[in-house]
């Protein structure tokens, strides 16, 4: 874990290497990304972009997994998978070559193995885990592995026009850079030397804070049947509803909703819908039916977005800087918007 280990002194290459990232967030949080190692699972097209945003950041490490084969879909979001030679082998595999010329500072590994198998003790060399393409029961598995030994807990996905991040980071401490603005020492007049002594008398200042996470399945496990959870009902996105939907679907399935069987899947998701919803105790028209025609395969802009949040979210959770979403961010895609909400027991 990056407590346990000693952050040591930055090279030459590194500071060349990352000295705009230094100069934005500082040595102290550039010297943590680097003692960390991050555990990346699915690689799709949200999987390369978490990828490449890691890697480019400079942690110390990266492994990512995948047991599943390139399919002719995984190449119109994946850009690190070469467009041609890749069918059929190893997503991570065929992931490796592109991920590691990004930063050859940064060890980058490959794990073909099913998540479902690792043991516990699997995780423990990681400071973060980050899960794309899994179902409700592993998200929830490793979330509470991850928080038994005090690892950074991330999942996302993209579902078509949609998609979403989660954090749990636990007990989380970070550093937050505030202004602090100083009184002008009076008998300066108006003018330009006022200006420049209320430009001076500005300074900042790094404030410790702490924010408490809590575990993924309380945060899909909401009682919406209370006075207050009803009043939240009304200022809560609808995607948090599509999640549910779509890991139920996935879990069942075993696979997403496909376009080569878009009638069976949509009649399939509105069924899901409806019972899932019922079974919340929140009324299913909450989520119209037109949800099913766009949560369809992977669109690649949707992915640099979501992708670009959760890279960022886990950048800043290992450099113990800047204040993390809490806990869940949406992207709508149709919309144009993104939203972070904090749900789970108050």
């Amino acid at each position: 874990m990056v407590e346990k280990e000693e952050v040591g002194t930055i090279s030459e290459e590194e500071a060349a290497q990352y000295d705009r990232q230094i100069r934005l967030w500082g040595l102290e949080a550039q010297k943590r990304l680097r003692a960390s190692r991050v555990l990346l699972v699915g690689m799709k097209g949200l999987g390369a972009e978490v990828a490449k945003n890691l890697i480019l950041a400079g942690v110390k490490g990266l492994t990512m997994m995948d047991h599943q084969q390139v399919s002719s879909e995984d190449t119109s979001a994946q850009f690190l998978i070469p467009t041609t030679g890749s069918s059929g082998r190893n997503r991570a595999e065929a992931s490796l070559e592109r991920a590691q010329n990004l930063n050859p500072m940064v060890d980058v590994k490959v794990d073909t193995e099913n998540i479902e198998n690792k043991p516990e003790t699997f995780f423990t060399q990681f400071d973060a885990v980050c899960l794309t393409c899994c179902s409700r029961d592993v998200l929830v598995k490793i979330d509470q592995i991850c928080y038994k030994n005090s690892i950074k807990f991330f999942t996302g996905d993209v579902f078509g026009y949609h998609g979403y991040m989660f954090a749990n980071l636990g007990e989380h401490e970070f550093v937050e850079e505030k202004t602090k603005i100083s009184k002008v020492s009076p008998g300066v007049e108006d003018g330009p030397d006022t200006k420049k002594a209320k430009l001076e008398a500005t300074e900042t200042t790094m404030v410790k804070k702490k924010v408490i996470f809590c575990p993924f399945k309380e945060a899909l496990e909401v009682d919406w049947s209370s006075d207050k959870a009803k009043a939240a009902l009304r200022r809560t996105t609808c995607d948090y509803f599509l999640l549910q939907v779509l890991l139920k679907f996935r879990t069942d399935k075993g696979r997403d909703p496909r376009s080569d069987t878009y009638g069976e899947d949509s009649e399939l998701l509105l069924q899901i819908r409806s019972d899932l919803l019922e079974s919340l105790g929140v009324n299913p028209e909450l989520l119209p039916d037109d949800f099913v025609s766009s949560c369809f395969s992977e669109m690649a802009p949707v992915c640099a977005v979501v992708g670009g949040v959760l890279g960022q979210e886990v950048v800043k959770a290992l450099s113990q800087r800047d204040p993390p979403h809490n806990n869940f961010f949406f992207f709508d895609g149709i919309k144009g918007n993104g939203i972070v909400e904090c749900l789970g027991p108050k």
